[in-house]
């Protein structure tokens, strides 16, 4: 824990992702309507922080700067002081002019966070190609436009990475992570594995955990633990119980974060407490 800043609870909604559709869950926002309602009934429970992903007419992933411009827009003006990050993937976009179209919204649509994955990686059924060029690219154009990365860590490897960009000027303090565990090719949710990161992690860091799948409840609990919080939503899981006999909805896993805090006297960090924290 010294290697990162004390906080009160973080709480990370991931709404959407890329992957899940209607016919897998009635329950995932996929037009922006939907996204906006959905943020903002979790809003009223108390997270701090969105992780956005947008999609078209047809519920396909979009890198449209036009469609998060719409979300944005409408999260802001019912959810004021929600720390909004945006998508920059390169699971269905490897192209760097696509990925960061999202990057050059201004004025009320501009984000304050982007995703920054630190490393290419497989997933079940697709790759999430990030190139050492497109990584630098991208977080030079996070830096010039004043959007904080939002470091996504599959794997030791890729904290190793953070402190190239670190050494190279391209991230500065404070820093924010997603450590993301038990994906298929990556590290698994395990509580050494987990250790292993948190350990390597840079100073003047915050550090939310979340887990794929059945490893969701059970990574954010270490979040809530031993690091600063949760990334949590249908993006990740989109079944409540390890059973997979319940669907999930976003507002049921951000109550259940709220429920395991009480149990463990934790408080939840006010939005503006968030961004103070990370200078946004």
């Amino acid at each position: 824990m010294n290697n990162i800043i004390k906080s009160n609870l973080i709480i990370n909604l991931t709404p959407t992702g890329m992957i899940p559709t209607k016919d897998m869950t009635p329950y995932v926002p996929i037009s922006p309507n939907e996204i906006i309602k959905d943020v903002c009934a979790c809003y009223s429970l108390g997270i701090n922080i969105v992780h956005l992903h947008a999609r078209d007419e047809k519920g396909a992933p979009t890198y449209k700067r036009e469609v998060y411009k719409k979300i944005i827009i409408g999260i802001r003006e019912k959810c004021p002081n929600l720390v909004l990050a945006v998508s920059t993937s390169g699971r269905d976009f490897p192209e760097f002019e696509k990925r960061s179209q999202v990057l050059d919204l201004k004025g009320d649509a501009k984000p304050d966070m982007a995703s920054l994955t630190l490393s290419s990686l497989n997933f079940n059924k697709t790759a999430s190609i990030n190139s050492p060029d497109t990584i630098q690219k991208l977080a030079y154009k996070m830096l010039e436009n004043n959007i904080k990365p939002e470091l996504e860590v599959f794997s030791l490897g890729m904290v190793n990475y953070a402190y190239y960009l670190e050494k190279k000027e391209l991230i500065k303090p404070p820093y924010y992570f997603n450590i993301i565990l038990g994906n298929i090719a990556s590290a698994q949710a395990k509580p050494l594995h987990f250790g292993l990161i948190q350990s390597e992690i840079p100073n003047d860091s915050l550090v939310t955990v979340g887990g794929v799948g059945d490893f969701q409840q059970n990574m954010n609990l270490m979040g809530m633990i031993f690091a600063n919080g949760v990334r949590v939503g249908l993006e990740d899981n989109i079944y409540y119980d390890q059973k997979r006999t319940k669907l999930a909805t976003n507002k049921g896993l951000v109550k259940r974060v709220i429920s395991h805090a009480k149990h463990l006297n934790l408080k939840i960090a006010s939005k503006q407490q968030v961004r103070m924290l990370l200078s946004i």
